[in-house]
Parts: C-alpha cells; structure tokens; sequence
C-alpha cells in the first residue's frame, strides 16, 4: 500500500527524509520512497480590503501626524513635511463625499498646511481606481518612494534565534499578496490579527508563547542591546532628520500611544551603533526608522534589533504580530525582512495632482 507526503522535503542523513507537512514532519527511509514529484507554489491569496484598510489604520496611529482632520473615512495629515506617511491623505474607504471633493479638500488642506498635495493609497484598491479617474497620478517627486510594501511577520517565530532563511517569500508582483500556505481551516490562527474580524483574543499571545525562550537581550559581537521607553540623545542622532523638529518629535514619540519603545545598540564603550523606534497599536509591534552605522552593517545588529523588538512587544505589550513599511526601491531591507520571515500583506503608493498646482512643500 503506497501513501503521499506532501510538503517541503530536506535530507536528513544518509538513510532518511524529512517531509515538512503542513500537520508536522514526517521521517521517511530512502528506501521507501517511491517517487518524488515537485508541486508548484499555491497560489496567492488576496486580503481583503477591508483588512488592507484595518492594517493601514492601524499604521497610521502608530505614526501619528501632529494634524490629522478626518474626512468620512480618509485622514487628512499634517507634520511639518515629516515623512510622506504623516504628511499626505490616507485613503481607505468612504469619504462621505464625491470623490472629486474629497480631493478638492485634500488640495484645499494641502495648501493651508504649506504640503504638496499627496494620497497615500493601496495599490489595486478600489479607493486608487477612484483617485486616478480624476486625475492623480503616481508621486515621482517624493523623495523616500512613490511605492512602498506593507510587510508582516508573526512575533514568536521573529523573536526565537534560528537560522535566517535564504529565499524570499512568495508573492506576485502584479498583484502584491502572500502566498497562502496553510489551509483554509488554519486560516483563522495564521492571519495577522488585521486579517481577521475584532474580538477580545486579537492580537493576544498564548502564554506558552511567552515561555522558555525569552530572555535579555544578547550582545551580538560585542554589541550590547536596550530598549527604553524614552528616547536618548544618541538615538536622536542616528535616527533622526536634522535639525530637529518638533514635528518630528511628535510623529517619534506618538503622543496618546501607550507602548513605544526606543531601541539601542552599543558598543562596550557606550557607544551607539543602531537604533530602532517601535510602537504598538491593536496586537501590532510597529518598527520603524532601523538604523545601523557605517562599520557595523552585515555583523547581525540589525537581525539581534529585530529579535530585541520582537521580544519586547510581545512581553512589554502582549502584540502578535509585526508590521512595517519599506520602499520598494530599497532591495537590501526587503532582503533582510523576507530573512527574518516578514511576507507582503499589501503595497501602497503615493499619489499626486496629475495637473502642477501651485503649493509650497
């Protein structure tokens, strides 16, 4: 009688297999195997746009503008020209009103708060097909990206030390989603909490999750790690725009967010190496503004960061899940995060005036 295993197939010595099922690892002899055939990659899976719109949300008030005027359910922003994300229309669902003076409105905000005029909305969404009946066009004048990738990642397997995998998780590039690899039935315990209808267990952590394996953070090739809760003037330095704003301190420190944490690498001298800003909203540990220093790239600070983080949300602020934004344009973070595990849930994309308006930036 012949059975199937199906699932990724390793070696595992001289007289055996390993098959990781979706149900566990199976152990096969050699020589019991019959036929060995390679299955294509499921296809991708869509989240939807009501889960797109929930995880920009949740974003947004991770990164709090210091002027945010809501518009039905569009956030007009403001901060100084801080960052495109805190600085431009957040476009998710209804505006109460015609699309054509929704924009008008965000134009009309625009030029009171001295910006260009600025969407940021999900690539593919309904909410961009809308916009860009009217006009708006793809952002090339914003410095950091028109493009950038919302990225994901499950906190427990982003805080446990393993080996960092060596090929980047699936996607398609046409239509920016994961690939689904569980089953339909496990859907509800693997999708980030964004993914899933509210309710009380969100976001929470079993507490064997929080058991066995956490600990300090380790020093990584001399460099020790700490995260507090406010930031000093080395993080400041390696992290921040100059001058400094108070813009900018607002957007960083998120005032009326109970959880943010400053994250700092160090030489045994004291000396700051990296730095990283985190803040948690809903069950997700935002990161944000990961920085190593010339010298001290490719040594593992900023993977022995992302652990730190990890591991401070989940203990500090019972998160489950991990999100962050990185341009398209940047090839080696979105290597480094796909290593770690992080996987696309969605892109967005900055959007402009098709016509020159006369505004100041």
């Amino acid at each position: 009688m012949l059975t199937d295993a199906v699932g990724e197939l390793v070696e595992d010595g001289p007289t055996a297999v390993l098959v990781h099922t979706r149900r566990g690892v199976v152990r096969i002899a050699r020589d019991a195997v019959v036929a060995v055939r390679e299955i294509p990659p499921p296809m991708p899976r869509r989240p939807s746009w009501a889960a797109v719109a929930r995880l920009e949300r949740i974003c947004a008030d991770a990164w709090p503008s210091v002027v945010v005027r809501p518009l039905g359910q569009w956030r007009l922003r403001a901060a100084g020209g801080f960052t495109g994300r805190a600085n431009s229309a957040l476009v998710v669902g209804d505006p109460g009103v015609p699309v054509a003076e929704a924009l008008r409105e965000v134009r009309a905000f625009a030029v009171e708060h001295e910006l260009a005029p600025r969407v940021q909305v999900a690539m593919g969404s309904p909410w961009q097909q809308a916009i860009t009946a009217q006009g708006w066009t793809r952002d090339d004048t914003h410095p950091a990206g028109a493009d950038v990738a919302v990225l994901v990642a499950e906190l427990p397997g982003l805080a446990v030390p393993g080996p960092p995998r060596t090929e980047p998780a699936e996607s398609d590039p046409a239509v920016g989603e994961p690939a689904e690899s569980t089953p339909a039935a496990d859907r509800a315990q693997s999708a980030p909490a964004a993914d899933r209808a509210p309710g009380p267990a969100v976001g929470e952590p079993a507490a064997a999750d929080l058991t066995g394996w956490l600990e300090p953070p380790v020093p990584v090739d001399g460099v020790a790690l700490a995260i507090g809760e406010q930031p000093d003037e080395d993080w400041w330095r390696l992290t921040a725009d100059h001058p400094l704003t108070r813009a900018q301190r607002h957007v960083l420190t998120a005032p009326g967010v109970e959880y943010v944490g400053y994250g700092v690498a160090r030489e045994p001298d004291g000396e700051a190496v990296g730095v990283v800003r985190l803040a948690v909203v809903d069950g997700h540990l935002h990161v944000a503004r990961l920085s190593v220093a010339d010298g001290y790239r490719r040594r593992g600070v900023a993977v022995a960061l992302m652990r730190a983080a990890a591991q401070w949300g989940m203990t500090r602020a019972g998160a489950q899940w991990c999100v962050l934004q990185v341009a398209e344009h940047n090839a080696p973070a979105l290597g480094l995060y796909r290593r770690l595990g992080f996987r696309v849930h969605h892109r967005y994309q900055y959007l402009r005036p098709g016509s020159p308006t006369a505004t100041s930036t």
